[in-house]
């Protein structure tokens, strides 16, 4: 027994080579990566400027930041959060049949090829491209935000939808057809209760993703609390800008708190 244990021992794989190799060419990547940046160093106000920051954050102004108007905190993220939920919404909804047409599991190889390549091309885009490119079509505001929001979800959500579909096990479908049901009822009875609670964790995840995501496209003009934010920041109102981002602070704890929760609750049942 100690004999083959030793034979086995003495002919094992000799993949430390190859291990060195990758340990070499990661290092080099390291390297070459920070060498090839750049910083301008500090500049002779860039310390009390980030003095006068902080101290717009900890001294906000309270009369932005509890204003019920539309130019106060309070409206405006009640918009980017709008901005955020509709862009789930119809990024979801726009997402389930192209998830099934890509899945190669229910559809034929070359239609799900093409529907990979669309998702995939949606996918490539930033956010911030697609936002500076529906407002030259529709114009700044909200909904200019929806549209580059609902586009955006569509990339990630149609990919990890078609993971859960085709993560379904096969004997349910073999038994759907055995009962003589067409595709679209195989998906309606069969398939679609099993991928309801995935969905919607998918879904949720997307809207904690589009509510940052929507504050930064308030930057082009596409609504939500980023342009007022800059704007502050550009006129040295530090105090304003404390009031926002207090606003985004707590905005986005408690919207993690409360969709990790519903996440929770649909994994676990």
């Amino acid at each position: 027994m100690n004999e083959r244990i030793e034979k086995a021992y003495e002919h094992r794989p000799k993949d430390w080579i190859w291990h060195l190799t990758i340990a070499v060419v990661v290092v080099f990547l390291m390297l070459w990566s920070a060498g090839s940046m750049e910083t301008s160093g500090t500049t002779t106000n860039g310390g009390r400027m980030a003095l006068n920051i902080l101290k717009g954050i900890v001294n906000p102004d309270r009369g932005l930041l509890f204003n019920l108007t539309m130019q106060g905190v309070p409206y405006l993220l009640l918009e980017t959060i709008c901005i955020a939920f509709m862009g789930t919404v119809v990024g979801a909804i726009f997402s389930i049949p192209l998830a099934f047409l890509s899945a190669s599991n229910l559809t034929p190889k070359p239609v799900a090829f093409i529907g990979r390549i669309l998702i995939m091309a949606i996918r490539t885009v930033p956010a911030f491209v697609y936002g500076l490119m529906f407002i030259r079509v529709t114009g700044p505001g909200p909904f200019a935000g929806l549209m580059t929001m609902s586009l955006t979800s569509i990339g990630m959500v149609s990919k990890m939808y078609i993971e859960a579909i085709e993560d379904l096990d096969t004997k349910i479908l073999e038994s759907l057809d055995a009962m003589g049901l067409g595709t679209w009822q195989k998906i309606r009875y069969g398939i679609l209760p099993q991928l309801m609670p995935n969905f919607a964790s998918t879904a949720i995840y997307r809207f904690d993703i589009n509510l940052r995501d929507a504050t930064v496209l308030g930057l082009v003009g596409a609504g939500g609390i980023g342009a007022p934010l800059i704007f502050a920041m550009n006129a040295y109102r530090w105090n304003e800008a404390g009031s926002i981002l207090i606003g985004l602070v707590v905005l986005v704890l408690i919207v993690e708190w409360i969709s990790t929760r519903i996440r929770v609750k649909l994994t676990r049942g």
